[in-house]
């Protein structure tokens, strides 16, 4: 069985339907067009069942797997790959963004039954389902913020779908800007970790030298405030926390 295709796969998966949903069945069938929805659920329904074939070979296996990188960015020194791993962290996190995202999308299918603009609402919803697994699943830093800026602009897109009403074009920008300064953070935390080691970007080797103690405890506090301070602006914890109570404008779906 090749692990690497089906972990490839969960990702392709949504992002297909994104690329469906927008290029050709809005073109061809309308905003409306139910089709969106059964082809988003579709695709989520199989990166589920991949995702659960995974886990069960982890289980079986005791092991990660660790797949060979496509080489991505190669300027002087500076090489970053675009990779996957797939360990007992990856892949709990994998089933729960597939199962949670198909009962979404599920869901949404009565939801926003009759809303003028289905195609859309299911073109968004693949695209930020795809970014949560290619966030989860990235082999190094760079890629994984990336991913972490396709959730934000996939956020921002959802909580301001109703883009006609004041209120949630409103909050779709105060989202974008609040979200904006802990991602500075995030962004310092990764120059700052380059500066280091380049090689660090590499979730593994960064794993590795922590544990053998290569990185000091000064780089390690500087580095990690300011990976929490990205985490605390997408998670909406204090004090940036001000933009959640606002997404509500966004469907109900979206927030589930």
């Amino acid at each position: 069985m090749n692990f690497e295709f089906l972990s490839y796969l969960v990702i392709l998966l949504p992002l297909s339907s994104f690329i469906i949903n927008g290029l050709f069945i809005r073109k061809f069938f309308g905003s409306e067009a139910i089709y969106a929805g059964y082809i988003t659920i579709c695709s989520i329904f199989f990166s589920f069942i991949i995702s659960l074939i995974l886990l069960i070979q982890i289980i079986i296996n005791s092991e990660q797997f660790i797949f060979d990188p496509i080489n991505w960015i190669s300027i002087s020194h500076l090489y970053i790959s675009f990779g996957i791993i797939l360990d007992n962290l990856t892949i709990v996190m994998m089933v729960v963004i597939t199962s949670v995202s198909l009962l979404v999308q599920i869901y949404g299918l009565s939801y926003m039954h009759g809303d003028k603009s289905l195609t859309r609402y299911y073109t968004y919803m693949s695209l930020f389902t795809a970014s949560m697994l290619g966030l989860v699943l990235s082999k190094n830093i760079v890629q994984l913020f990336v991913f972490w800026e396709l959730v934000g602009v996939s956020s921002y897109m959802l909580i301001g779908f109703w883009m006609n009403r004041p209120s949630a074009a409103n909050a779709a920008k105060k989202a974008f800007i609040m979200t904006r300064f802990g991602d500075f953070g995030f962004l310092f935390g990764i120059l700052y970790l380059f500066s280091v080691n380049p090689a660090y970007l590499d979730i593994n080797t960064l794993y590795n030298a922590v544990n053998i103690g290569e990185i000091s405890n000064y780089s390690a506090t500087i580095i990690s405030a300011g990976l929490l301070v990205g985490a605390i602006g997408k998670s909406a914890q204090f004090p940036l926390h001000t933009w959640l109570p606002d997404a509500m404008e966004g469907p109900a779906s979206v927030s589930a």
